[in-house]
């Protein structure tokens, strides 16, 4: 039996973040959940996914995170509580369903979990997915730890239900991967099935409906309002003079420092956790009760800035200070040591920071930059795909493990914005230069948001190479299933959907499946590619080696060796392919027989025939 569905009320139990918030949803039993995969949020998935295998419970990976919305939306407003996860970025993409979702309203409860990425541990960009609750009407809760994921997670879909809204939970990376106590509460029992009530004259939203909704909505919001104002999530710790007004991780940051600093009693803290609506009736009073306010919050001053506005709509005198005053920045996350030095300049109180240790003494660690792992077909492609077009092409790319294409000495990523941009810049790229362009994307990002952008290519007559690579799984957020994988492997009933079927369906007329690690056909395939007057795509399609060892498909292969009487030591192995199965030993480049899968593809790249199979 999976851990998240023990029921013992009142056991504790140590969670990831993550975990928490799934046992959350279990204990409000939430029946239907969906997702696109994205750290930090990839754990709660991945846990839906084991227990739905277990359970009545329906969990699916869907196509990306605009149809894992749509999928949940009709499942929500049949009446089943659902929850649906995804990454910040992932909201841009789910953001159309959102906002008019917003409008239309939910029957069972709907809980939205996004998990923003301070810091950009995984991420493009670093944007704060609090606007969108602003901008969608939607509430929005915020834990600060991990039992009020569980918590929170649990309470939002009554309040889901209440509001007759979708309800949005915001986490961040910091959050989503920290481990802590957790005390269980009682399974609710699944409602699985309900039946749809048809209303077209509010579900439909054509103009004239949703003129009525959005007035609704904005009544929501009031409803939500006054919610806020009283729900136990949202408190005031301390009687001190001086305010500290801090949300998620935050929190726990002024807590410490407060500590640190011996001036509990001089300090009053507000925890915000149910963040929009803000409750403006507690800030108020809040107001009356302190001096002047610092406020703690990573990314934009969202906080800082509405209560500014706040303080002023109701001619209240009082000193705020956080980002707009230059305490803290916009960038990254925050530590508790940036908290404590901002706390005690705020405060004006003497503070020296602790004494960094002495490491003068201590050798630097190697280096260990971001690799391609050892037999990891990507390479292979890349390299063959250099050979022919040369350093002067265009490469875009996309979101996936390929991405780290960018390095040295693969250097073959010139431009990434979102998934799927690979194959529509590249439409862009090819008319706008004279360069020749081959654009990068992987099966699940094909999936995702490649296919319309491919469409978009074949009905323009834009003339570029894409390079799918196929390597049967959601490699980068740790294998996840999408519509091109083989699931039968796993004991798991779904349609596989032929990536090449899809590609000639949309009329691609050129199209090449290859094999990377044989890399003389390839590379004729991608000189072919090259040479048509027109769009062509090019497949390459190879198991990721850890998703094959993990699901019983790896072939074992004999690892290969250097035999040091041939080779030259020109290192091409070396710096052309940069597989960390290889490393030098002296002067001379080795094979570390323990990491390498046998994939051949440097014993093919040697001038001398220098690399060969380990003899039993």
């Amino acid at each position: 039996m999976h851990k998240l569905l023990k029921d013992k009320p009142g056991e504790k139990m140590l969670l990831l973040g993550n975990e928490a918030i799934a046992r959350g949803a279990l204990e409000a039993g939430v029946s239907f959940a969906t997702c696109y995969p994205g750290t930090p949020s990839s754990e709660i998935p991945e846990n839906f996914f084991k227990i739905s295998q277990e359970t009545d419970l329906y969990f699916e990976y869907s196509t990306n995170e605009k149809v894992a919305m749509e999928v949940a939306a009709g499942a929500a407003v049949s009446g089943v509580r659902t929850i649906v996860t995804m990454k910040h970025v992932g909201l841009n993409v789910a953001a159309d369903p959102l906002m008019t979702l917003a409008y239309v309203g939910i029957i069972g409860g709907m809980v939205i979990i996004n998990a923003d990425d301070p810091s950009l541990f995984s991420s493009q960009n670093e944007q704060d997915n609090r606007y969108y609750a602003r901008l969608s009407g939607l509430p929005m809760l915020e834990p600060t730890n991990t039992q009020e994921m569980k918590d929170m997670t649990a309470m939002a879909f009554d309040l889901s239900e209440e509001l007759k809204l979708p309800v949005i939970i915001r986490t961040t990376t910091r959050l989503a991967h920290v481990r802590g106590s957790v005390e269980l509460g009682k399974l609710k029992p699944r409602k699985t099935k309900s039946v749809f009530v048809k209303n077209p004259f509010h579900f439909v939203t054509v103009p004239a409906v949703s003129r009525n909704l959005h007035k609704e909505l904005l009544g929501n919001i009031e409803k939500a309002r006054e919610i806020s104002e009283t729900r136990p999530f949202n408190e005031i710790v301390g009687n001190g003079k001086w305010g500290i007004v801090a949300n998620g991780a935050c929190f726990n940051y002024v807590k410490d420092a407060v500590l640190d600093l011996g001036i509990g009693d001089q300090v009053s803290m507000l925890k915000l956790a149910f963040s929009y609506p803000m409750p403006e009736k507690l800030f108020l009073d809040f107001f009356q009760k302190v001096d002047k306010v610092l406020v703690v919050e990573e990314l934009e001053p969202i906080n800082e800035k509405e209560l500014r506005a706040l303080a002023q709509e109701n001619g209240v005198a009082i000193e705020i200070q956080g980002k707009g005053t230059g305490a803290f920045s916009k960038l990254y996350e925050y530590d508790p040591g940036m908290v404590r030095k901002a706390i005690a300049e705020f405060m004006g109180i003497a503070y020296t920071a602790p004494e960094t240790v002495d490491l003068s003494g201590i050798p630097n660690l190697p280096a260990r930059p971001p690799n391609l792992c050892a037999g990891c077909p990507h390479r292979a492609t890349y390299y063959a795909v250099k050979q022919i077009y040369g350093k002067e092409a265009i490469y875009p790319t996309d979101i996936g493990c390929y991405t780290l294409g960018l390095l040295p000495p693969i250097s073959m990523a010139d431009f990434v914005i979102c998934m799927g941009s690979s194959v529509s810049s590249g439409c862009g790229f090819s008319k706008a230069t004279n360069q020749k362009v081959v654009s990068f994307i992987g099966d699940s990002t094909f999936f995702h948001s490649g296919m319309t952008g491919l469409a978009n290519a074949v009905h323009n007559n834009h003339k570029f190479t894409l390079v799918i690579l196929d390597n049967g799984t959601t490699a980068m957020t740790g294998h996840q299933i999408h519509p091109g994988v083989d699931t039968s492997v796993m004991g798991i009933p779904r349609t596989r959907i032929s990536i090449e079927a899809v590609v000639r369906a949309l009329g691609v007329k050129d199209v090449h499946l290859v094999k990377p690690f044989k890399l003389k056909k390839t590379m004729e395939a991608v000189k072919a590619a090259m040479d048509y007057d027109g769009l062509s795509v090019i497949i390459s399609q190879e198991l990721c080696p850890l998703f094959a060892k993990a699901t019983g498909q790896f072939k074992k292969s004999k690892a290969f060796t250097i035999n040091q009487n041939k080779c030259k030591n020109h290192r091409d192995c070396l710096n052309l392919l940069a597989c960390p199965a290889m490393y030098l030993n002296g002067e001379q480049v080795e094979i570390d027989k323990n990491l390498c899968i046998g994939c051949s593809v440097c014993a093919q790249v040697c001038p001398e025939n220098a690399i060969v199979p380990v003899k039993d």
